[in-house]
């Protein structure tokens, strides 16, 4: 129902706005559940989680025993993991006797689009890997969004996990594990 008083074009305005403006909020709202969830539930052992290096070099997450690991699942494509990747970047070259952190591609062209996208990035040092195969990743479940971030206790159990990219997240979920002695 309509003010005949007000212009049909202002009530489309209005209209348009509101559904602009509905839509939002929904997309705000996925965002966050994104960051909250997702992934295998607490205490799920995920040790034979298998990547590969740029050497061809194949790995588990059983491999760090005793360490806690950050696995940060990630693509060249994806603009959030961009984002997030400076800050993984420094994660990954701070790491050391207590900690290591593992950022995962999962390009389907693999080493074929790591390689030269950290060659176009070498600001960021990173040292990449890849899944060992189409099942590597399958400890982890169904991965739903990227970046997806995993934290692995020192036994190789998921201990937190979260897809989506917030800001200064990795490094104090990382922290809190760490305490978690």
């Amino acid at each position: 129902m309509t003010d005949p008083h007000v212009p049909e074009s202002r009530w489309r305005t209005v209209a348009a706005a509101a559904l602009v403006g509905g839509g939002l909020l929904l997309a705000g709202f996925v965002a966050l559940r994104g960051l909250r969830g997702g992934g295998p539930a607490a205490g799920t052992d995920v040790s034979q989680v298998a990547f590969r290096d740029a050497a061809g070099n194949r790995r588990t997450l059983a491999d760090f025993k005793g360490k806690v690991v950050l696995v940060d699942v990630w693509a060249t494509w994806c603009p959030p993991c961009r984002k997030s990747l400076p800050e993984v970047a420094e994660l990954q070259k701070a790491g050391g006797e207590s900690y290591v952190v593992l950022p995962i591609s999962v390009d389907q062209k693999g080493w074929g689009a790591v390689t030269p996208f950290l060659s176009q990035n070498p600001h960021l040092g990173l040292t990449a890997y890849v899944p060992d195969g189409a099942s590597g990743l399958d400890p982890f479940g169904e991965i739903r969004g990227i970046p997806t971030t995993f934290i692995i206790d020192r036994e190789g159990r998921v201990a937190k996990t979260w897809a989506g990219y917030g800001e200064g997240m990795a490094k104090r979920a990382l922290e809190e594990a760490l305490k978690g002695r």
